[in-house]
């Protein structure tokens, strides 16, 4: 029984010591020195800071920014750690103090905290010196506001004048496309683009109705798939060749068009016939006979033949024209 009573004496006594060194205080010493106690207004002093003692990564020192007064804190150094041994760590950091108005000034202390544990510096004294002013220069005050010159492009706003160079850009490759289009593509032609040359109505007439011939449209039984294709040909063969706007015209109005042009009146019987025709087998569903099919493609080849324009007669020379003058016979 005794010797647990002195057991349990032993581990109280150990705990006690334990917690007892680790609540003390650690013991950190701070100073604070200036270069010089003597500073003309408007200068800067440095003022070093030197922490001695059990220093660990989460102390470290306090400053406001206005020391005392009118005396700030223009800037801090970064601080510079040097270990000592046996634990201990010399920190060192300095201020560079600035004061705007003379007078002598007891600095407030320098705070370094660590955990729970607050040291604070010694208190130097600072002296700011005026700056003597020559009462015999002559003292101007301030310069009236001056209005800067304004240029055109200080009237537009931040976006035109940003991107001002982009916005010509594209300016004129706007007014390029149009000019293109404009000149160009509207009238159906494009510059170093080679444009196929225009089949003349007759040629393609023929062409046209030489396919339909040979698509044998009749023989597989699609008559109205023919006499279609057929009076289109015609349509625009009438369109290109005299003008008239036959593909929006109604059978009626072709004839009366036809009839209104010297050089189709006579061939408009051809053209009746075909009309005719197609619209029997277009509307009214008429099956049309082989030869009534033959006729109906031929009439189209010749109301085209009679419609060809006629060549223009070539000029005769100025030799065959005038017939030779006969020489006189000397007598």
């Amino acid at each position: 029984m005794n010797n647990r009573i002195k057991f349990l004496m032993f581990i109280g006594t150990v705990l006690c010591t334990a917690f007892f060194s680790e609540a003390a205080p650690q013991k950190i010493d701070v100073k604070v020195a200036l270069d010089s106690a003597y500073i003309i207004m408007g200068r800067q002093t440095p003022l070093h800071v030197e922490v001695v003692g059990e220093l660990n990564e989460n102390g470290g020192i306090i400053v406001p920014d206005t020391l005392w007064r009118d005396v700030e804190v223009a800037s801090i150094s970064d601080p510079v750690v040097t270990d000592l041994g046996n634990g201990r760590k010399l920190l060192r950091q300095e201020l560079i103090l600035q004061a705007f108005d003379s007078g002598l000034y007891t600095l407030p202390p320098v705070l370094y905290v660590q955990d729970e544990t607050v040291a604070q510096s010694n208190r130097p004294a600072l002296k700011v010196i005026p700056v003597d002013v020559d009462s015999m220069a002559t003292v101007h005050d301030y310069a009236d506001v001056i209005t800067p010159p304004r240029h055109v492009f200080d009237f537009l706003p931040d976006w035109m004048t940003d991107y001002g160079l982009w916005i010509l850009i594209a300016l004129i490759v706007i007014a390029a496309g149009l000019y293109i289009y404009l000149a160009y593509i509207r009238k159906g032609k494009l510059p170093l683009v080679h444009t196929p040359k225009p089949v003349p109505p007759y040629e393609l007439a023929i062409k046209q109705l030489d396919e339909l011939h040979a698509a044998k449209l009749c023989e597989r039984g699609e008559e109205k798939e023919f006499y279609t294709r057929l009076t289109d040909i015609l349509r625009n063969y009438l369109d290109s060749r005299f003008g008239i706007n036959a593909m929006e015209m109604t059978s009626s109005q072709i004839l009366r068009s036809l009839n209104s042009n010297e050089e189709t009146r006579v061939p408009k019987k051809y053209m009746s016939a075909i009309l005719e025709t197609a619209d029997f087998v277009k509307f009214a569903k008429v099956r049309p006979l082989p030869d009534d099919n033959t006729a109906a493609f031929r009439s189209a080849l010749q109301f085209v033949e009679d419609t060809k324009p006629t060549p223009e007669p070539e000029s005769q020379s100025a030799d065959e024209s005038e017939p030779a003058s006969p020489k006189k016979s000397n007598n």
